[in-house]
Order: C-alpha cells, then sequence, then structure tokens
C-alpha cells in the first residue's frame, strides 16, 4: 500500500513476531487473542501504525504493520511492545506469575 503523505511518499511495511518469555502459551483462549488483539490495535491507533495483517497465537504474535519513515522502527516496536505488556499484566497478573 503506497501512502502520499505531506512532503514523503512511502511503502515501509515491517514483519514483527513477538514471542513470549519461555514459549509460554499465554494466548490459551479466544477472549484473550481477541483482547491482545484490541490492545494492539489501540496502541497502533494511539501512534499512527497501520496494521495490515495481524495473528495472535498461543505463544507468539505475528504482525505486518506500516508507518511513516518519520518514525523510527525501534521506537514503534518498543512502544507496542512495552505498553500492550503493561497492560496486558494490569488485566492478568496472573500471567505474570507464569513467566
Amino acid at each position: 500500500m503506497i501512502v502520499h503523505e505531506r512532503g514523503c511518499v512511502y511503502n515501509f511495511n515491517f514483519h514483527l513476531v513477538f514471542v513470549t518469555k519461555y514459549r509460554k502459551e499465554v494466548f490459551d483462549s479466544p477472549e484473550k487473542i481477541e483482547e491482545m488483539k484490541g490492545l494492539l490495535q489501540k496502541r497502533a491507533d494511539m501512534s499512527d501504525i497501520q496494521i495490515q495483517e495481524m495473528e495472535v497465537m498461543p505463544d507468539h504474535v505475528h504482525m505486518l504493520i506500516s508507518f511513516s519513515p518519520k518514525q523510527r522502527p525501534v521506537d514503534v516496536v518498543k512502544g507496542l511492545k512495552g505498553w500492550t505488556a503493561r497492560k496486558w499484566f494490569e488485566l492478568h497478573p496472573e500471567t505474570k506469575q507464569m513467566l
């Protein structure tokens, strides 16, 4: 998908894979999977990141994302992982004990 913005045109795609610590199956129910998808989408909306594809598996997450080249990839990944992990552990403190 080619994006036209003032001052730049880009087609910038990243495939990210986030793995849970020790590959523990944290997302073990459809409700938890949908909850994680919702958290990731909320954070992406806050950071002007377009999620093109997303799949949450029991022990990892796949995402195909696009964002402006004005944003550093390391900051995008850190923001997605850090924010969603904090929110997840607030909602599900029992999973922190698993890890």
